[in-house]
């Protein structure tokens, strides 16, 4: 059976506009606390002074206060913050003159009135500066267009890539069973709308150059840049590259990445953050965008030699020396330019993860 209640030991402080309650009690469970005719009532069990018993207390305001306390529980304490009707300054919590035992000052909140009022009038200075700066903001007539814009290209890019995965994924599960045809076959199938993808993607270093979009420029630069001399020049001009497999599993690892960077902005374009989506954006490039670089490498090594039988794009200048540039030696530079690349963005990505995904730093009161 409980024992009587006791009393708890509680420390106040105050602002103008609001009065601080700290509870000592930990562990605190089924806490009971009301404000009715400006007389807070609290009652809760946990581990105080005199170890775990109910506790209860009652305080009679000096002033008329809100009715509406609002609580937040630790391990250690319970806080209380209860609004004043007015703002001003009260010479002590309590209707009685005489303080109960069981109240004390909150040192470690304390403010005499002075202190006070320098804050207050800090807390003004800093809300009118705010104004200043943000009426010196010219308005944006065209920012409901230039969203209306990225959402639009970001739905359109969605909807492209997720019909590249979708096509590439039915094709490799039905009709390439038994059989390597859907390796084969996916330059002449899905290339069309790859070709359109990528191009459409030019677009993101504009957004970038005139800052609709805060995405850095270099990083967009090397990764669209990176995709489409892949795509147009590689496996654009050489048909003996358009069969090999290795274009399936860029295609593929292309096509994945965008499913969830594309649908991510466009949310963000209109406020709206899904965690889970969140997450996967700043994690699924961790495997797949090294595999992305890797199969890029793969097809220009294989294309090396088809460029050297061929001659193509290589170029021979007028000069006594007869000096001709290979275009192999250029893809060999390409090369190391390509993981080069790949390091740049990936360390873009991962800052962009830490900032995104990593703990969040608390602020001290």
């Amino acid at each position: 059976m409980a024992g009587p209640s006791l009393r708890p030991h509680v420390h106040w402080a105050q602002r103008h506009r609001e009065l601080f309650l700290r509870v000592d009690l930990s562990d605190v469970r089924n806490p009971d606390i009301t404000i009715t005719d400006n007389v807070l009532h609290f009652r809760a069990q946990g581990h105080g002074a005199k170890g775990d018993n109910i506790y209860e207390f009652e305080i009679e305001f000096l002033e008329p206060v809100e009715p509406k306390p609002v609580c937040r529980m630790t391990q250690r304490q319970l806080n209380i913050t209860v609004q004043k009707k007015e703002s001003n300054w009260w010479e002590r919590l309590t209707k009685q003159e005489k303080r109960p035992l069981f109240l004390a000052p909150d040192f470690d909140r304390w403010l005499d009135e002075s202190d006070a009022e320098m804050e207050l009038k800090e807390k003004e200075e800093e809300k009118i500066n705010k104004m200043k700066i943000e009426s010196r903001i010219p308005e944006d007539h065209f920012k409901h267009l230039k969203k209306g814009y990225l959402i639009m290209y970001n739905l359109v890019q969605f909807l492209g890539f997720s019909w590249i995965f979708v096509n590439m994924t039915v094709r490799l599960f039905i009709l390439g069973k038994g059989n390597c045809y859907s390796f084969y076959d996916t330059f002449h199938t899905i290339s069309d709308m790859m070709y359109f993808c990528q191009t459409l993607a030019l677009m993101e270093i504009m957004n970038s150059l005139i800052g609709l979009v805060k995405s850095p420029l270099i990083p967009t630069i090397v990764q669209i840049f990176g995709r489409n001399f892949v795509l147009f020049v590689i496996l654009g001009t050489l048909e003996e590259m358009q069969s090999k497999p290795v274009v399936f599993f860029i295609f593929y690892f292309w096509s994945i990445i965008e499913l969830f960077r594309y649908p991510y902005y466009m949310l963000s374009c209109i406020g709206i953050e899904w965690k889970p989506l969140t997450w996967l954006r700043y994690t699924a490039w961790i495997p797949l965008y090294p595999l992305g670089g890797l199969s890029e490498a793969v097809c220009i090594v294989q294309s090396i030699p088809i460029f050297s039988e061929t001659g193509k794009f290589s170029l021979g200048l007028p000069n006594p020396l007869n000096v001709t540039i290979q275009f192999p030696f250029v893809l060999q530079i390409y090369l190391i330019g390509l993981f080069l690349g790949v390091f740049v963005n990936y360390r873009y990505l991962y800052k962009q993860r830490k900032q995104h995904l990593g703990p969040k730093k608390r602020k001290m009161k």
